[in-house]
């Protein structure tokens, strides 16, 4: 096969510019495998890609789709693992969305044993996003306070459930009661309703909070600060409600606080196959222990993309959502 079906962006705007088209079957660079794709996941930065904010990085595809599972088809030169014939689920620098898929292989981590591959195509983006972010750059430990905004999506579902399990207190913020629920059922402490509740009022209660992760932005970044305890640290992965605000730094100087963030993408290569070893070490064993699982939300097909995008951006979803590609 020559080419294959593919999703594309056919101009930056909503959901329905995803349309479908054919392309190249990607051939493996060095270092690099193809993945004949069963199941890719959606994502925020997808749609922000989509909407012409976040353009992929140098001599990645142009399709949108950061992870993805399924079996291994074509291997590269300097490749040692994986092999032909073998199941993976890999973080992708793009093109997700089609038939075939090229990756570097040392992004690629086994199906965990008891996942089947639709959950397994939820892993990478939201596993090495929040192992990289909470406990690399954010040195969550256990029986600190950690807060996540947005406990419910695919980032706050992965986070709650870890930072519990390695013995945090966990904090989480949603928009609804059923959202919240879902937060506490994975091991929050408190699932604050954003509507009804400041969630500002409820960590400064309980001493503030040691380590925040957010991806709200906005007028988000001052009441974080304000929630932190003193030495507290916020990590920022994402800006819902935009990039720029006015803070007062004389209480990030006063309190000692941390302010940092990271995007993934951008990252080396290297930098992503370190993160993709210490999962193998440390959280492959959870999930196929079962301790952890990725929360599933819905299933639409490739073809669907668009309407997939639009779930999404509903917000009314709680976990990942997936294509089905093969």
């Amino acid at each position: 096969m020559t080419d294959m079906t593919a999703i594309e962006i056919t101009e930056p705007g909503g959901p329905e510019v995803l349309q479908r088209c054919r392309r190249p079957v990607p051939t493996p660079g060095h270092g690099q495998v193809v993945i004949k794709v069963a199941y890719a996941g959606v994502n925020r930065p997808d749609a922000l890609q989509r909407a012409g904010n976040y353009a992929p990085p140098p001599g990645a595809s142009d399709l949108p789709g950061l992870e993805a599972s399924g079996e291994v088809v074509a291997v590269g030169d300097g490749v040692s693992w994986p092999n032909v014939g073998d199941v993976v689920c890999a973080l992708l620098p793009g093109g997700g969305y089609a038939e075939y898929v090229a990756t570097p292989a040392a992004h690629c981590l086994p199906v965990p044993a008891g996942l089947g591959l639709k959950e397994a195509a939820c892993l990478p983006e939201t596993f090495f996003t929040v192992w990289t972010n909470v406990f690399d750059r954010g040195g969550l430990q256990a029986g600190e306070r950690f807060l996540v905004h947005g406990g419910s999506s695919g980032i706050g579902t992965t986070a709650i459930q870890l930072a519990a399990h390695f013995g945090a207190r966990v904090f989480a913020t949603a928009g609804s009661d059923d959202k919240c629920t879902a937060c506490l059922r994975l091991g929050a402490e408190r699932a604050i309703n954003y509507r009804d509740a400041d969630f500002v009022e409820v960590l400064r209660a309980e001493g503030g909070a040691n380590l925040i992760l957010d991806m709200v932005g906005g007028e988000y970044l001052p009441r974080n600060v304000k929630a932190l305890a003193d030495d507290g640290r916020l990590v920022q992965i994402a800006f819902l409600q935009g990039p720029k605000v006015e803070l007062n730094f004389a209480q990030v100087m006063m309190r000692r606080l941390t302010i940092t963030g990271s995007t993934l993408r951008p990252q080396s290569d290297l930098a992503k196959a370190r993160i993709a070893e210490a999962l193998r070490s440390h959280v492959w064993p959870l999930l196929e222990a079962g301790k952890v699982a990725p929360v599933m939300d819905s299933e639409f097909a490739l073809a669907d993309a668009a309407k997939a995008h639009a779930r999404m951006e509903g917000s009314t979803h709680i976990g990942k959502i997936v294509l089905k590609v093969g």
